[in-house]
This record gives C-alpha cells, sequence and structure tokens, in this order.
C-alpha cells in the first residue's frame, strides 16, 4: 500500500478529491492521510498531489502488519495482558513477576 500524508489544507483538499473520485484505489482515508492501493494507478495518484504540493505531501510505501511478523514473545506477552482480570492493571505491573518482557524492553527492539 502506499501513504500518503498531506501537511497543508490544500493538500488535504486535493486528496479528499482524489479519494472521492477513485474510491476504488482507495483503501482507507484519515482526514490528513490515505492509504492507496499499491497499483499503478494508485502511484499515479500519489505523485501528482506530490507534483503539485511538493513537501507538502509525503509518501511512503506500507506493507500490513500480521502478528506473525511480532516475535512470538511479544504475541504471548499481548494475548497474556489481553487476557487480564482487571482491566485497569497497567503493563508494567501486569509484566512484574511474570515471564514476560518489560515495557521497556519492548521499546528497545526494533520488530
Amino acid at each position: 500500500m502506499l501513504l500518503v500524508v498531506t501537511y497543508t489544507r490544500e493538500a488535504r483538499r486535493d486528496l479528499r478529491n482524489v479519494c472521492r473520485a477513485h474510491e476504488g484505489s482507495v483503501v482507507r482515508h484519515f482526514g490528513r492521510a490515505a492509504l492507496l492501493s499499491a497499483t499503478e494507478f494508485g502511484a499515479f495518484q500519489a505523485l501528482r498531489l506530490r507534483e503539485k504540493h511538493g513537501l507538502d505531501v509525503q509518501l511512503e510505501r506500507v506493507r500490513p502488519f500480521e502478528p506473525e511478523d511480532a516475535p512470538a514473545r511479544v504475541r504471548a506477552a499481548a494475548r497474556a495482558y489481553e487476557a487480564r482480570e482487571a482491566d485497569s492493571t497497567p503493563y508494567r505491573q501486569f509484566a512484574a513477576g511474570r515471564d514476560l518482557p518489560t515495557a521497556e524492553q519492548l521499546r528497545g527492539e526494533t520488530l
């Protein structure tokens, strides 16, 4: 997918117009940003916006995040944390004394 992020009112307006006119190429629209399909037409629309608005439009290629992309210990920690008894328990407190990575360990590791 292609992520298009706009930084000015004019660029947002044009992104909105592209999304309305070419719904088939839009995966998701978020107001200031949109995900366009990774097709040549999606790239064409993204590049049109960049040509017109320059650096007021940021373009990135993204790929979906699948659970299998995360290490098993991270998946296990998320599963255990969401199965906790008290919803108000912060992760730091929940992970203490368990065989789970700390929040600091998770923050320090790149996927």
